[in-house]
């Protein structure tokens, strides 16, 4: 499921070495396999076919444009949360039809940028908001097609922090309620109800709780699609990777001895009898399971330490560039870009961050490394460099792209210029800023 595997003692990702990528770009790095992206998003399309479905990758997974070009050039849509996802999208030359616009606080500069770039559908998430869209599709003379986003009250088995289906979350309309919304909406003379919408969460790695979800909302779905003629029914994204065995993955026979996992193939054959009746177009938004597997981060090891009571691996990444760990404790498989013999040691592995939180891993179990030494911090491609921020005014990582044998530059290591650009007293670029321009005015530039 993921193209990152060792050929001797060398970790490869494709047909390239990352130790040379590590040369050659530095450290941090983030490394990602166009193979697997692409190998995962047609396996996807592939297990829901009979559905009709729209792929609309999770923007906010990994928004890096050489990867929103990938994927638009294979036909994906796009799931945005903002006015600068859509801008990246448009950047990257994705067509805004495809792309379906969630999100609890769109302000109504985005809702109008949007409606002129022509999107597929609004996703809905309170009654408040479909005045703001009504409002706005009135002023711009438009007619603004919107999918209610249900929430279904799931608990999907997954970190709090990314549940999102639950009654106590900030998203959706309550399930309840939707009948009510139903009977409101004749008033809104510049909507149209086009679909529904569910997502419940992510990191999700058991099929029942989606089953569960689409078999709640499933009359509702039905109500919309006979009374406003609703094409679609959204079943979100959430489908869980590997993390604990992330280079194991690798191996496709793994997938099929975790019983349960909801790999795509069982995720299909589950869904499939609930959405078949229905006669809809499935939509499904994906993130991590796209880009998750398929992008590590390397990074070299600056010092060893070894305290009272712990032992610690020091690296030149920090939280900063991967926040995962600190933010919601996650795991990350770390291991040797270099295999060498030796026996194991205990160790935290932390970064140069001032803060206690700094950690990748804590006591793990690893080969022993030494000052120099590269290590690949698997499962770093969504919600790695998204996340990264300058805190501690530390510049954040470079991006690399590898198809097969070729591997390029995807974007640029920031320099201490990068951090200071846009304050008051800092030099400029020769040229100056550029001016700012809507979303719908770059992609007329971009597109002549």
């Amino acid at each position: 499921m993921h193209r990152f595997r060792y050929q001797g003692d060398v970790l490869f990702v494709e047909e390239v070495s990352t130790a040379v990528l590590a040369e050659k770009y530095g450290t941090p790095l983030y490394v990602y396999s166009a193979g697997t992206v692409l190998d995962h998003y047609d396996r996807l399309v592939a297990s829901l076919r009979a559905l009709d479905p729209l792929v609309c990758y999770a923007v906010k997974a990994n928004s890096n444009l050489a990867l929103l070009r990938l994927l638009a050039a294979r036909g994906s849509g796009f799931d945005l949360v903002s006015g600068g996802e859509l801008y990246r999208v448009l950047q990257a030359g994705g067509d805004p039809a495809r792309c379906t616009f969630a999100g609890v606080g769109k302000t109504d500069r985005e809702i109008e940028e949007a409606l002129e770039a022509g999107i597929y559908s609004f996703i809905v998430e309170s009654r408040e908001e479909l005045s703001a869209i009504n409002r706005a599709a009135v002023r711009l003379r438009k007619k603004a097609p919107v999918a209610l986003r249900v929430n279904p009250d799931v608990g999907a088995r997954t970190h709090a922090k990314i549940k999102t289906g639950v009654a106590e979350s900030k998203f959706g309309i309550p399930a309840e309620e939707i009948e009510e919304v139903y009977r409101e909406l004749p008033r809104f003379s510049h909507l149209r109800l086009r679909g529904m919408q569910i997502h419940i969460g992510s990191q999700i790695r058991d099929v029942e709780p989606f089953a569960e979800a689409v078999g709640r909302v499933i009359p509702l779905v039905a109500m919309a699609r006979d009374r406003f003629g609703a094409e679609f029914f959204d079943i979100g994204g959430g489908l869980g990777i590997a993390y604990e065995e992330a280079l194991q993955s690798g191996d496709p026979g793994w997938w099929e001895s975790k019983t349960g996992w909801a790999t795509p193939a069982r995720y299909a054959q589950r869904l499939l009898p609930l959405l078949s009746p229905l006669g809809l177009r499935t939509i499904v938004e994906p993130g991590r399971l796209l880009v998750g597997n398929a992008g590590i981060l390397l990074t070299r090891v600056l010092y060893r330490k070894d305290g009272p009571s712990r032992k610690f691996v020091i690296v030149d990444a920090g939280m900063n560039d991967l926040i995962r760990p600190a933010l919601y404790g996650s795991f990350h498989q770390i291991v040797p870009v270099i295999r060498r013999g030796g026996d194991p040691i205990e160790a935290d592995v932390v970064g140069p961050v001032c803060e206690s939180g700094d950690r990748f891993a804590e006591s793990r179990r690893m080969p022993p490394v030494t000052a120099g030494d590269l290590l690949a911090i698997f499962s770093a491609g969504a919600y790695g460099f998204s996340m990264a921020s300058q805190y501690n005014s530390r510049p954040r990582p470079a991006e690399v792209l590898v198809e097969g044998a070729k591997h390029r530059l995807i974007r640029r290591r920031e320099s201490y210029e990068d951090l200071v650009r846009g304050e008051p007293g800092a030099e400029e670029e020769p040229g100056g800023p550029q001016g700012e321009r809507t979303p719908k005015e770059s992609h007329e530039l971009a597109n002549g």
